[in-house]
This record gives C-alpha cells, structure tokens and sequence, in this order.
C-alpha cells in the first residue's frame, strides 16, 4: 500500500528533512515506487506538485527537497498502485474547493467496494478509490452543512462518523487539510511526533541523515509531524489507535488537553 507524510505547526516550517527520508521509501528502502506527491498550503493559498514517477528518482522530489517551501500545514504521498493504473491523475494528494477554501486529501489503504454516487463538483478525475473517497467525504460534508463551514470541532464529529461508514469498505487511513488545520485518520497504521522545546537531534531510519532541531528552531515553536511509519529512530513517535481521527491545529493535537485532564479527574 502508499504511505502518509504530514506536517502541522504554529509557525510556517520546512518540511526537509522527513521528506527526505520519506523519499527514500519509494523505490530504494521499500516499494512505494507508483508516484508521489506534496501540497504545502501557504496562507489560503496551496500549492501541489505531483508526479507519476518514483520518488527517489524523480527530478520534482529532488527540487523540492532541494528548495524548501515553509508552511504550516503539508501533506505528501508516495504511491503502491492498488487501483488505477500509474498516471499522474491517480497521483496524490487530491485538491478540491469547499466553503471557499482549498482542500487537499491522501489515503493509504484499499476499499474494494467503495462505489458511491457522485455528482456536480465532486467527480473524480483519475480512476482511484482514494479520489472517490474524497469526492465523497467532501459531498457529504456539503450536503449536511450547506454552503458554510461549521466549527472545526464540529467538522471533526462528522468526519469521525463518515471515517467510520468508509472504512467500513476496508482500509482508510488518511490526510486531510484545509490549510487552518489537518486531520489524521488510522484505520491500520499511523504514528505522530510533537517536536518543541526542549529540542533534540533526530536521525532518518531510511538514509544516513541527522539533524539538531536546537538549531533550526526557535524556543515557542511547535511542530507534528505525521507518518504511517516512524521516520526517525530515536524519538518518541506515538501510534494512533485503529478507528482514531485525530485533529491537529498549531501543532498541536486539539482535545488531548482535555481528555488528560479527565482521565487525571
């Protein structure tokens, strides 16, 4: 299957040095090898590379890493195919416009028989079940909360429950950004690391490469990042729970605050 790479924080960021490594899995340490791609939103702006070659050899990947874009909310993807074939319309993240801002979704897993009717905005362009989820999940949020965005803890309640219903049709783990905060779906596999004072070095799993975040960051800076599997091997990287959707805003898992406080109650 694909694999997920996401970052969220409370100040634009680059996201360099876990792209690396990330890169690494498509096509050299593991077999992601069917396409990639990165949304970075900056501000209500995004912007979306996509490419239908592997990552690790992709001259796209390599000017992206090369030439880091700051941003405060990033998703990225590297592509097993299990449905369509290999072409750039099949290559996540997907965008599309709800309530007046840009939208942008990636999806590890396969759902087998995931068919449902779509119409007007929410059409797919490529031959995926990803994009058709997608599609589906935006629809379905139009439908129920008309032409307004609710609030974001409520846009959380209902993603919940429609996780659920698609997941039901097998394995849905995703990413999902409106560029103010992101949301993180386990059905299967998925992991987070919050990075903030005090900082520490890390060290990719998949390439010889470290980094000290002492020197790169500032004292109230906050930093997720998100991955289907650890990037890094000497952090304290936490799995999701199956059937867990997560929010992120700022950095910083919204709710967890709450929940500590009730469970130290």
């Amino acid at each position: 299957m694909c694999q997920l790479l996401g970052m969220n924080c409370n100040k634009p960021a680059s996201i360099s040095f876990s792209f690396e490594g990330f890169c690494c899995r498509g096509g050299q340490t593991d077999e992601h090898s069917d396409g990639w791609g990165i949304a970075f939103f900056e501000e209500k702006g995004c912007r979306l590379i996509i490419d239908d070659k592997p990552s690790i050899t992709s001259p796209l990947a390599e000017l992206v890493k090369r030439n880091p874009v700051k941003s405060c909310n990033v998703i990225a993807h590297i592509r097993k195919a299990t449905q369509g074939p290999v072409a750039l319309e099949n290559s996540h993240p997907f965008r599309r416009e709800l309530w007046g801002r840009t939208w942008v979704f990636a999806h590890n897993g396969h759902l087998k028989t995931f068919a449902p009717d779509l119409f007007g905005a929410f059409l797919p362009v490529g031959a995926t079940d990803s994009e058709r989820a997608f599609c589906y999940l935006l629809q379905s949020l139009k439908a129920r909360f008309g032409d307004t965005q609710p609030a974001v803890e409520v846009l959380h309640e209902a993603l919940q429950a429609l996780a659920e219903e698609i997941a039901t049709h097998g394995v849905f783990n995703f990413l999902l950004s409106n560029g103010e905060v992101q949301f993180a779906h386990c059905s299967t596999l998925l992991h987070y690391v919050t990075r903030q004072y005090p900082f520490a070095k890390a060290h990719l799993v998949d390439c010889e490469l470290s980094m000290d975040f002492n020197e790169h960051n500032h004292l109230d800076d906050c930093i997720t990042v998100i991955a289907t599997k650890p990037l890094t091997s000497n952090e304290n990287w936490v799995a999701f729970a199956p059937g867990e959707l997560k929010m992120f805003r700022n950095g910083v898992e919204q709710g967890a605050g709450e929940r500590q406080l009730a469970m130290a109650c």
